[in-house]
């Protein structure tokens, strides 16, 4: 079994890599110490399991295994963790397993032998849990072979287009099957709904004005696209970008 571990404390991973070895049945192929480099590093080696930390600076390790859900080969996940025994009622209800820091030998060879994929379902349950997991930092999307993976502070708009959603940035759009109303939830303290098929970054707006149709629109920063306010919302609209 080839396994990745991730935490961002050093003697966190030492000690990990040494129950694996003492145990036997896989091997530490690699090693990271945040959640991006992860990625990066599962997407390059493709292990059979992920040791994931929770609790890492920037991107924390249910983040990490959202991404890591959408790899053409994802691997297994098992969540290692300092929460309490409240906390951890998440993880009971959810059936996904995690190892309660300072992690022992017979519980790692344990969950070693049960390791499973967790569902995208038991993952959405986990971030809306008690765990009180913020909204991503990234959006993520699998390109070909790769995993894209955007900064949320970069993107400029979700529009909902057919079974897609196209996320807008400056550096181009990507693809996601994500609904509009699941990404408003999660990022709704700065997106505004400027239609019923759009989200905009309330940072980025330049302006909201008349195109040559006379419908409303709303200009954004770094990108030259231009999202329509519906009619129904234009009052509302202008009274949050008024109030910025």
């Amino acid at each position: 079994m080839k396994i990745l571990i991730v935490d961002d404390e050093p003697p966190a991973r030492a000690r990990l890599t040494a129950l694996v070895e003492e145990i036997g049945t896989g091997v530490v192929i690699a090693e990271a110490a945040n959640g991006r480099d992860a990625l990066i590093l599962a997407r390059s080696e493709e292990p059979d399991l992920v040791l994931l930390d929770i609790r890492m600076p920037g991107m924390d390790g249910l983040e990490v295994a959202r991404h890591l859900a959408m790899l053409e080969h994802p691997p297994a996940v098992i969540f290692t963790t300092a929460f309490d025994n409240h906390a951890l009622e998440a993880f009971d209800s959810n059936a996904v397993d995690y190892l309660l820091k300072p992690i022992r030998l017979d519980r790692l060879e344990v969950a070693l032998q049960r390791a499973t994929r967790p569902t995208r379902a038991q993952l959405s349950g986990l971030n809306a849990s008690q765990l009180e997991h913020q909204g991503r930092t990234h959006i993520s999307a699998t390109l070909s072979d790769r995993l894209e993976l955007v900064p949320v502070e970069d993107v400029r708009y979700f529009k909902a287009e057919h079974k897609y959603v196209t996320v807008g940035f400056p550096q181009g759009q990507l693809l996601i099957e994500e609904s509009l109303n699941s990404l408003e939830a999660e990022f709704g303290e700065c997106f505004l709904r400027v239609h019923r098929n759009a989200l905009v970054a309330i940072a980025h707006v330049k302006s909201m004005e008349r195109d040559a149709n006379g419908r409303n629109v709303v200009t954004l920063t770094e990108v030259d696209d231009q999202l329509e306010v519906s009619r129904r919302m234009a009052a509302s609209v202008k009274k949050v970008l008024k109030a910025v």
